[in-house]
């Protein structure tokens, strides 16, 4: 049997689970760095997923706790769709992807994680970044660490969001 070494996975595995909202605390918080906080805008930010599909894999994230993007003001939805195509524009400058997929998954049964609060994905793609990992040991093989790619993308953020 072959294995494939995860040692990172283990502080996850035995961290203890944040009461309350996740995306809430870390948006209170000060430190970007640390929770890979892209760009803060007037109503939503732009983070690093903690557990992404692929390298540079955003959320785009109200600052307003609300499940569903209904549930948001037309001013905070503009927003994120601002702060959407900005980050396209951005991860394409940095990381060259051949492709995007961009969603919002409302509900658990949706596939939603997070599901009370409401948050809209952005994963570059690359023709054949799908390998035999993901089909048969359900894993993702990402090839950068987060910290590398927040290093990578902030400074392109700063310029591109002025």
């Amino acid at each position: 049997m072959k294995r494939l070494w995860t040692p990172w996975r283990m502080k996850y595995l035995e961290s203890k689970r944040p009461e309350g909202c996740v995306f809430c605390q870390k948006i209170a918080e000060s430190d970007d760095a640390k929770n890979h906080i892209l760009y803060r805008g007037k109503h939503a930010c732009v983070m690093l997923n903690l557990y992404p599909y692929n390298s540079g894999h955003l959320m785009i994230i109200p600052y307003a706790h609300a499940a569903r993007l209904a549930d948001l003001s037309m001013e905070v939805q503009t927003e994120m769709l601002v702060l959407l195509n900005k980050s396209l524009e951005v991860l394409q400058r940095a990381l060259s992807p051949e492709g995007f997929n961009i969603g919002v998954n409302l509900g658990r049964a949706a596939g939603a994680g997070i599901d009370e609060h409401v948050h809209v994905h952005a994963v570059p793609r690359w023709t054949g970044d799908t390998n035999f990992m993901a089909i048969f040991a359900e894993t993702r093989v990402v090839p950068e660490w987060l910290d590398d790619t927040y290093r990578k993308l902030k400074p392109i953020f700063d310029e591109v969001m002025g």
